[in-house]
């Protein structure tokens, strides 16, 4: 008979639940000491148990394995930090990487006593890869889109933030430059330091040194006492330059330098600074015609376009704005304590018509203005913007008005055979195929986005 007043499991039972978990477990001590390490955290990793257990976690692994978003960077956390959940790129020991879901939690004992951290991670990498084969994410690290060129950018964000190479984002205003450079910030191991934007545009020539340098007291009229630049509150994580394009030649010589040795002088110093800092920069100009314009020196581009990132403006990726406004009504929604008005198709096409010089901002925009001129349960084409609406016939039909979220009508008159074809008739282009099915073009791009297969059919055209 079993002696209910012993524990149900001891110790070798208790080991032999977790190697039997299809979720890698790692638990390790408030010192960062490795206690726990299950079969599954070997197979994913590459490390064996005997190469963890008891050593610190930190140095086993080269690197925080909890990575950017680690509490024990700086040593034991005075307090829990209770539980987070995120995605994470990791080198396994054979040199691969792979893609994670992690969840960290606090180990809190009965006594209410911080007693260590419990991690378990799931391998992702072959979903993953496979979404992006298919072309079918939708949301990545906060970005949306399922055209194939953010397919793409999904990669990249993926692959680089593995590593500590400078990154140069190029692309129109309001593509989303600083929504990428963050993204790589986040899954990185840098993730767990500061994100620190700079608009090296907007700052006065006379003082960008300064702002991006810091200054020692007396070092011009009204240095009163020492600062800190940009590039000491960035230490141990990320600098972003937005519109770097703007930087003076002198000030792109300094930025330069520190590239090269990773070192820098404060403005009115002597004493050489070094911090650890990733830097990430990003222009709506091409950096390689103001290099031959003479307005950007060429070494200093070769420096940081080591990894090249770039976003296409938004009416070349047209196919993501109905999936970007219903995310922009969502957020308006969560905003908002009253109901968020729907967007209607006959809005949507005139949406799809418009050239969106603004991009993806410009869009944003658009429908919070929509939303709040909105006077009943939907968004019509009187609610947009008059630059929008210019020069349109907008007379139609309340009877024929559905909202974007609604389905059933495009399921009703689409079909896979009919689509196929209709796209084939019009040699890829959506506009055509929507005449020769004699729907809309917004009720066309809402099916599309709803089925992968068909969407990846059109796009081989």
């Amino acid at each position: 008979m079993t002696d209910l007043t012993q524990p149900i499991l001891d110790h070798d039972n208790l080991n032999l639940v977790l190697d039997n978990l299809k979720l890698g477990i790692i638990a390790h001590t408030p010192e960062r000491i490795i206690t726990v390490f299950n079969k599954e955290a070997e197979k994913i990793t590459g490390y064996l148990k005997e190469e963890v257990i008891g050593n610190d976690c930190h140095k086993v692994f080269q690197t925080p394995f909890c990575g950017g978003k680690c509490s024990f960077c700086d040593g034991t956390p005075e307090f829990s930090f209770g539980s987070k959940e995120y995605p994470l790129n990791i080198i396994t020991k054979d040199g691969s990487t792979r893609q994670l879901e992690m969840t960290v939690s606090a180990i809190i004992n009965h006594d209410k006593i911080f007693k260590g951290v419990l991690a378990s991670f799931r391998d992702v990498t072959e979903s993953f890869n496979l979404s992006l084969k298919a072309e079918n994410l939708s949301n990545f690290a906060g970005i949306i889109g399922k055209d194939k060129a953010m397919q793409d950018i999904f990669r990249q964000i993926r692959d680089v933030a593995l590593y500590n190479y400078p990154v140069h984002v190029s692309g129109e205003t309001g593509t989303g430059k600083e929504r990428v450079a963050y993204a790589i910030h986040d899954i990185s191991s840098y993730g767990t330091g500061a994100f620190v934007p700079v608009n090296c545009g907007a700052i006065p020539e006379g003082i960008v040194e300064s702002e991006l340098f810091g200054h020692v007291k007396g070092a011009f009229t009204g240095a009163i006492k020492e600062r800190k630049g940009r590039f000491e509150l960035a230490h141990k994580g990320t600098l972003f330059l937005d519109e770097v394009a703007e930087l003076p030649l002198k000030t792109q010589v300094k930025l330069l330098r520190f590239l090269q040795e990773g070192s820098f002088e404060k403005v009115g110093g002597e004493k050489k600074e070094s911090v650890e800092v990733r830097i990430i920069s990003a222009s709506n100009k091409n950096l390689k015609e103001e290099v031959t314009a003479g307005r950007f020196r060429e070494d200093l581009y070769y420096r940081l376009n080591v990894i090249p990132i770039h976003l296409p403006p938004l009416m070349q990726r047209k196919s993501d704005i109905p999936l970007l406004a219903a995310q922009f009504l969502k957020e308006a929604e969560q905003e908002s304590t009253n109901a968020v008005p729907q967007l209607t198709n006959e809005a949507l096409e005139i949406m799809l018509d418009y050239h969106w010089p603004g991009n993806v901002r410009e869009l944003k925009n658009v429908i919070q203005f929509s939303v709040v001129r909105s006077r009943g349960s939907q968004i019509l084409p009187s609610d947009l913007p008059m630059e929008i609406i210019q020069g349109r016939d907008l007379t139609f039909q309340v009877a024929e008005i559905h909202p974007l979220q609604e389905i059933m009508p495009a399921r009703g008159k689409l079909d896979t055979e009919s689509v196929k074809a209709a796209i084939k008739q019009a040699g890829g282009n959506k506009s055509k195929a929507a005449r020769v099915l004699g729907v809309g073009r917004a009720t066309l791009y809402r099916f599309l986005a709803q089925n992968d297969e068909i969407k990846n059919f059109a796009d081989q055209f």
